[in-house]
């Protein structure tokens, strides 16, 4: 009996466990956009985030595994740590205060020609931050 029992409770454990598509989801409905897409387009670059939606306007420059930011007049230092093609932490090298010490978790949504739509999340908090990425050149 104690055999049966454990033998449900662990078949109920692995049905539970949710499977972490290394795709975008389109999350209205569902489904994935731009199957075919090729992600590793965007691990080097020239980007942009236009300024709005929380954002200012925003340069960013991938190379290797490094990622600068420039706007307004700051310019930041990051790492970037890439999980798959549509998932990607952020950490600053030189952080400014406590936040700045805290990694960005970054799930790329959906991909339409040279941009990306986005979900960014600081450490471990439940504020999610939406945003859209253009590259701008190789």
């Amino acid at each position: 009996m104690k055999k049966i029992i454990l033998l449900s409770l662990l078949l109920l454990a692995i049905l539970s466990c949710k499977n972490e598509s290394n795709k975008p989801e389109n999350s209205k409905s569902g489904t994935i956009e731009n199957e075919g897409s090729n992600a590793d387009r965007f691990k080097s670059g020239t980007f942009e985030i236009p300024a709005g939606q929380g954002y200012e306007k925003t340069i960013i420059i991938r190379q290797d595994s490094i990622q600068i930011e420039k706007y307004e007049d700051k310019i930041d230092t990051l790492s970037i740590s890439w999980k798959n093609n549509f998932n990607y932490t952020l950490k600053m090298l030189h952080p400014k205060n406590a936040i700045d010490e805290d990694p960005i978790h970054i799930k790329i949504t959906s991909i339409k020609d040279d941009s990306y739509k986005f979900e960014a999340v600081i450490g471990h908090s439940n504020y999610v931050q939406k945003g859209e990425i253009t590259k701008t050149s190789n």
